[in-house]
């Protein structure tokens, strides 16, 4: 028993097209695989994007207290960069 295509198969353009649809789809460098890949991929840093904004609100909050506040200056010298004034001493407690 011989298996009969239909008549189309063997035309020529449809033959082209299907090589060009398979070629497109498969083969090519921006095949459906690659595609769902970068899909991913932008999703993924445009999660990162948005972790990245909410830091940089949170930073130039503490920017503005910063340019305008003494004490918070002080402060963060101090804890920071272990400043102290002349008469004072400073006891460093190191947490297991």
């Amino acid at each position: 028993m011989k298996l009969k295509l239909p008549h189309f198969t063997k035309n020529f353009y449809f033959l082209t097209g299907a090589f060009f649809i398979i070629w497109l789809l498969f083969v090519d460098s921006n095949d459906v695989v690659s595609q769902i890949k970068l899909k991913a991929k932008v999703s993924e840093l445009e999660g990162q994007k948005e972790y990245y904004q909410k830091n940089i609100e949170e930073l130039s909050g503490l920017y503005e207290l910063r340019e305008n506040n003494i004490d918070f200056i002080e402060k963060y010298a101090r804890e920071k960069y272990l400043m102290k004034k002349e008469s004072e001493d400073i006891f460093v407690i190191v947490e297991k």
